[in-house]
C-alpha cells in the first residue's frame, strides 16, 4: 500500500471537528456539574438523587478526558504520519497512520459509552420527575 501526505490529511477536518464536538460535551458537563452543586448547597431535596447523579457524572468527566486525550493523540499519530512521508519512510508512515485510526477508532468507543452513560443520567431525572408526580 502505498501513502501520499493526503491520506493523513484526510483525518485532519474529521478529527478537528470531533474535538470541537468532545469540547461542547466538556463544557456542557461542567454547567450541568455546576448547577447540580448550586442545588445541593441550595436545597433540601432528596440527596440521593443528587449522589446518583454525581456518580453518573463524574464517570461521564473520566470518559470525556479520555475521548479528548486520545482524540489528541489521533491528531499526534497524524502529524507523526506526514513528518515520515515528508521524509520518505513509507514504512514508518503506514504504522503511525494506522495507529491513528485504531486511536480514533477508540475514542469514537469511548464516545459511544459516554451518550450511553449520558442517557443514563436523564433516565434518573425523568425517574425523579415521575416520582414527583405521583
Amino acid at each position: 500500500m502505498e501513502i501520499s501526505i493526503n491520506t493523513p490529511a484526510l483525518l485532519y477536518p474529521a478529527i478537528t471537528l470531533l474535538m470541537l464536538a468532545y469540547t461542547n460535551r466538556f463544557l456542557g458537563l461542567a454547567k450541568l456539574i455546576r448547577d447540580l452543586h448550586a442545588k445541593y448547597k441550595l436545597t433540601n431535596e432528596d440527596h440521593d438523587i443528587i449522589r446518583d447523579q454525581i456518580k453518573n457524572l463524574k464517570n461521564r468527566l473520566n470518559l470525556i478526558r479520555q475521548m479528548q486525550f486520545t482524540g489528541i493523540l489521533s491528531f499526534f499519530l497524524c502529524v507523526v504520519c506526514m513528518i515520515f512521508i515528508y521524509f520518505q519512510q513509507a514504512e514508518w508512515a503506514l504504522i503511525s497512520f494506522g495507529a491513528s485510526l485504531f486511536v480514533l477508532l477508540y475514542s469514537l468507543v469511548l464516545s459511544l459509552s459516554e451518550i450511553t452513560i449520558s442517557t443514563k443520567a436523564l433516565e434518573i431525572e425523568l425517574k425523579n420527575m415521575e416520582e414527583l408526580k405521583d
